[in-house]
């Protein structure tokens, strides 16, 4: 938002946030509609997480906005929502096979499985930005990509490889 916010008048102001600078130097917005969480930092920079759309991004920075205008801070929406950057996207779906994590932990590079630790085979995808989660239901977790194609890449690389070890 690239101008200061005075972090504690907007903790006393608005029910909806957390603010602990002891703890962490940002305020926590919570935006019932659409459902998402802010981090509102002193310098104006927010951080929003929850969000299933770029749409919904720019919903929830609008009410993030009025809720700020409440204590008298002029925000200019359109620069705001023009400077909006996707730093990270969380997906979740089914690659529609099982696995076998025990044999993928061996075979398949950039790979930590610790089935006591956590069900889930943890794979840094080699030449993208992509870490997975691997069920063994076929189910996965992609988090590291910033735009929906770089992740449908990132998918599809996945699936050649884990077809070729499969054979």
């Amino acid at each position: 938002m690239e101008q200061d916010i005075p972090l504690i008048k907007l903790a006393e102001t608005l029910p909806n946030t957390e603010y602990n600078p002891e703890q962490f130097p940002g305020l926590v917005m919570r935006i019932k509609e659409p459902k998402t969480s802010a981090l509102i930092f002193s310098s104006g920079k927010v951080v929003c997480t929850g969000a299933k759309s770029m749409k919904k991004v720019k919903e929830s920075i609008m009410a993030i906005i009025k809720n700020i205008e409440k204590i008298k801070i002029r925000i200019k929406a359109p620069v705001v929502l023009k400077g909006i950057k996707v730093q990270n996207m969380v997906a979740s779906g089914s690659i529609g096979m099982d696995l076998n994590l025990n044999s993928l932990a061996l075979n398949l590079e950039n790979t930590e499985y610790e089935p006591e630790q956590f069900p889930g085979l943890v794979h840094k995808l080699t030449g993208t930005r992509a870490t997975f989660l691997l069920f063994s239901n076929g189910k996965i977790v992609c988090t590291g990509t910033k735009s929906e194609k770089k992740l449908h890449e990132a998918v599809d690389k996945l699936i050649v490889n884990l077809k070729k070890l499969n054979k």
